[in-house]
């Protein structure tokens, strides 16, 4: 009997996969507990267009974070923070002051999605960051600290 599964099944198949099982599996567990549905005719046919209209948006996600990706690789980013008379900064530069610095540059990035590339940020100079912008895609971000007057 062929289903299609709403959820991952482990030793069967990932969400949206159309498997075969046996009828005692698929009626008394799979259908009953909402993990799998039947594989009509008519199921299979608007399982394909659900999937097919998840590619598009998909593709659509994927073009726009490209696009986000690239203007955050071209945005020069410059941070002042406070320094010491020796050139050490107090505290650090964080997630959260790229993520400040970004937005008044008109890109909006949640902090949680930027990871400065250098261990720690206590000096003033040019470091790297990365910052996801979707799934597998990241862009990569070159800001410069410096001194605050």
């Amino acid at each position: 009997m062929k289903v299609i599964l709403k959820k991952e099944v482990a030793h069967l198949g990932e969400a949206d996969e159309v498997v075969e099982v046996k009828p005692g599996y698929a009626l008394n567990y799979l259908i009953p507990q909402g993990i799998a549905t039947m594989a009509t005719k008519s199921a299979l046919k608007q399982h394909e267009e659900t999937l097919r209209q998840r590619a598009h948006k998909e593709a659509k996600l994927v073009e726009e974070a490209e696009a986000l990706a690239a203007k955050i690789a071209e945005t020069p980013l410059t941070v002042a923070v406070k320094v010491s008379e020796s050139g050490k900064i107090y505290g650090s530069v964080t997630s959260a002051q790229l993520a400040e610095a970004l937005a008044a540059q008109g890109i909006n990035v949640d902090k949680k999605d930027i990871t400065i590339l250098s261990e720690t940020v206590k000096e003033a100079g040019e470091y790297e960051a990365a910052v996801k912008c979707y799934k597998a895609i990241k862009g990569a971000l070159k800001f410069t600290v410096v001194p605050e007057e």
